[in-house]
């Protein structure tokens, strides 16, 4: 992760340099699991500085029922619909790119594109430390909130709408792209993926290292300027 962000920082793209300018859009960051907004703080500046409208999740830590996380973020979206007009572009490290496309699915109409890093979208497979970790929070919701979830939330079989809308078929008007990289270390891969290659993107790097590399953040402008594209030739057509 420390030789991700001192190559993030040494390169001309951090500054705006050699990526196509934003286009005022809003883009939404949402962090990934147990992590608040905060270490998003060097995308979402660098997003403001490209040109698009860049806004933190404020769903606080992400370590909740993931539908109590999600009508957070829909909070966010909404208001970032509202100030510009516009849909929302989604990017999400870890299970923040599981929440990401969670909420896409529920709100199509809402959402402009969605980016996922290092998102484990097709399954869980992690390292024995995170599992522990997600016993440990599902046990706190189970204390804290038992009479308002289901009896199996924070699983992969909870029948909340967060978890069953991943279940479905993801909405293909909603531009997406999925980064991974095989030395992620946290997760498996091979979950990361659509199994696409128009969609899919390797980098080199780790996992935490994704929200700070700069072979990510070139793919993120990359993504955003093609939406944006996109979407400008259906609104001359229109």
């Amino acid at each position: 992760m420390g030789l991700d962000w001192l190559a993030l920082r040494a390169s001309p793209l951090f500054y705006g340099l050699g990526v196509a300018r934003g286009d005022g859009s809003a883009v939404v960051l949402v962090p990934g699991f147990l992590g608040t907004d905060l270490y998003l703080g060097e995308m979402y500046w660098w997003l403001r500085r490209i040109g698009y409208r860049a806004y933190m999740s404020r769903i606080g830590r992400n370590a909740d029922c993931l539908d109590v996380l999600g009508d957070r973020l829909l909070s966010t979206v909404d208001r970032a619909q509202a100030s510009t007009g516009r849909k929302v572009h989604l990017v999400g490290h870890s299970l923040g790119g599981v929440l990401s496309r969670s909420v896409a699915s529920m709100r199509p109409a809402r959402i402009a594109s969605v980016a996922t890093l290092g998102s484990p979208f097709r399954g869980v497979r992690s390292h024995p430390f995170v599992m522990g970790a997600t016993d440990v929070v599902r046990r706190r919701i189970r204390r804290e909130r038992a009479s308002d979830i289901p009896p199996r939330c924070y699983t992969g079989y909870c029948t909340c709408q967060a978890v069953t809308s991943l279940q479905t078929e993801f909405p293909p008007s909603i531009p997406q792209i999925a980064v991974y990289t095989r030395t992620d270390g946290i997760v498996d891969w091979r979950f990361c993926v659509n199994g696409d290659p128009a969609t899919d993107f390797e980098v080199p790097g780790s996992h935490v290292g994704l929200a700070f590399n700069p072979c990510v953040y070139r793919l993120i402008a990359q993504h955003l300027a093609r939406v944006g594209r996109a979407t400008s030739r259906l609104e001359v057509s229109a």
